[in-house]
């Protein structure tokens, strides 16, 4: 076996658990989990991605494209579920690729976290300073100073929410529970409310009829690389609507995976983290449909379409039309709510797995040590600051397309994984068993690689970069610094 393909066994990740000086504090229980996998997938996107959706990509029929993202997103947390209880070991895909593929594949899908958690937080954090503006009047934290447009709200928000997984990772639990609790309140409020005002003729067509060449499809490398192979024609409304609104609502999901990342800090994590994985989507989902078939009967589709006066259409447009202007308060209001929890879990996500790595040797394992609380607490300065910088100074763009690619590719590895430690390992107690393996995990991987086809050329050119650079950061310190490594070589001397 080459150096790159050693693997870290199921038992010595385990292991490492225990070791001094890097033990993280066991306090959660499913609830938190759940809380927590709540907290992060309810953002921005059902109040803002919806509505330009529906207008735009699929009509009524948004409601059926949620439930194909849902059912896809469930495929792949059947595999995060018995992995994360069958290893409770933080670092989520990067853990499960350790035992599986080897440490360079691990390393590869750490760094790949690395970009997930770090962008989306950083984006989530812009858009929180931009709600904040609008729920308190004024135009935004943003300060201009020279040539820089210093976003002091977006740094607010992250120092607030690194100072609480600092102080302790229950703390956190409660917070989010609390601003959960708020968000979830105007999710149910704009579902009831709304439904006084829908009409059944909005309702129809369900199906619109396909248009194509509508608007700024986009050419060359900002086509999708499914349009680029085939040379199709990007869709609007019709079948190829109603999937191609699946590929980008799906990206309102994105984020229960962290949920796995806390497996190390559950008390009883071979029962709990599969419950607090599928209880949050099957809460999620249910949300989203709800809002999604409410939204449908409020307004027509045409009147949320770009060039029908709505320059980004969003649940308060919807409300607006109906003239019930003072929902628009209320739905920033549970906006801010939701996007103060979503930065607070991808900046827990990115410490946990940063954490993982550096417990192995690949970064500096000074950067593993945890503190009083029982939390990596210089990793997640850390990150913070590192967070905080591309917030506040640079400009994120396109940027967050660059989310997608890296999460799909995690779940695409983890479900293979699934498949290769049942033949490697069938011995492991496992708490939670995916059924009809292989078949669920190989019609994960198939889904997660039709969206993948969706996204632009661009974003995997974006995504090959910083693999190229992750890869260059391995092969001159990770290599050589590896636990693993070290200890293989001390048992062979």
């Amino acid at each position: 076996m080459t150096r790159n393909r050693r693997t870290k066994s199921v038992e010595q990740s385990i292991l490492d658990t225990d070791e001094p000086g890097t033990r993280l504090r066991k306090d959660l229980t499913w609830w938190d989990l759940t809380v927590f996998g709540v907290s992060v997938v309810v953002g921005a996107g059902i109040f803002t991605v919806t509505a330009s959706t529906f207008g735009n990509i699929t009509g009524p029929a948004i409601s059926v494209s949620f439930v194909i993202a849902a059912v896809t997103c469930g495929l792949a947390a059947l595999c995060y579920a018995e992995f994360a209880s069958t290893l409770p070991v933080a670092g989520s895909a990067y853990t499960f690729s350790y035992a599986t593929f080897g440490e360079f594949v691990a390393w590869i899908i750490g760094w790949d976290l690395v970009l997930e958690f770090a962008v989306g937080a950083a984006v989530v954090a812009k858009g929180w300073s931009s709600y904040l503006g609008t729920v308190f009047g004024f135009s935004g934290g943003v300060t201009s100073i020279g040539p820089i447009d210093f976003d002091w709200g977006a740094l607010l928000i992250i120092a607030a929410v690194a100072t609480l997984l600092a102080l302790g990772t229950k703390l956190s639990s409660n917070f989010s529970a609390a601003m959960t609790a708020i968000k979830v309140a105007v999710v149910v409020l704009v579902v009831i409310v709304g439904s006084f005002y829908i009409k059944a003729a909005n309702y129809t067509p369900f199906i619109p009829p396909g248009e194509t060449g509508r608007g700024n499809d986009g050419s060359g490398v900002n086509q999708s690389v499914f349009s680029l192979l085939t040379g199709a024609q990007s869709s609007h409304y019709g079948w190829y609507g109603l999937l191609a609104g699946a590929s980008i609502v799906f990206f309102a999901f994105i984020g229960f995976d962290v949920v796995a990342t806390t497996a190390e800090e559950t008390k009883n994590p071979q029962r709990d983290v599969a419950r607090g994985i599928l209880a949050s989507l099957a809460i999620v989902t249910l949300l989203y449909v709800a809002v999604s078939v409410v939204l449908s009967g409020m307004v027509s589709y045409t009147e949320l379409a770009s060039g029908n006066g709505h320059a980004q259409a969003n649940l308060a447009t919807a409300f607006s039309i109906n003239g019930v202007n003072w929902a628009a308060k209320v739905i920033s209001v549970g906006a801010l709510a939701g996007l103060t929890t979503v930065v607070m879990v991808l900046v827990l996500g990115q410490s946990r797995v940063l954490f993982a790595m550096s417990r192995d040797g690949l970064l500096p394992r000074g950067l593993a040590r945890t503190g009083s609380h029982g939390t990596p607490v210089r990793i997640t300065v850390i990150v913070a600051v590192l967070i905080a910088v591309a917030a506040t100074v640079f400009p994120i763009g396109k940027l967050e397309e660059m989310v997608n690619v890296g999460t799909l590719f995690a779940f695409v590895l983890v479900s293979a994984g699934v498949i290769i430690l049942r033949r490697t390992r069938p011995d492991l107690e496992r708490g939670f068993k995916v059924p009809l393996v292989p078949l669920l995990p190989i019609l994960s991987i198939l889904a997660c690689g039709w969206l993948m086809l969706n996204l632009s050329g661009l974003t995997w050119i974006r995504f090959g970069l910083w693999m190229v650079l992750g890869i260059v950061i391995y092969l001159g310190y990770g290599r050589r610094h590896s636990v693993l490594a070290r200890r293989e070589a001390a048992t062979s001397s």
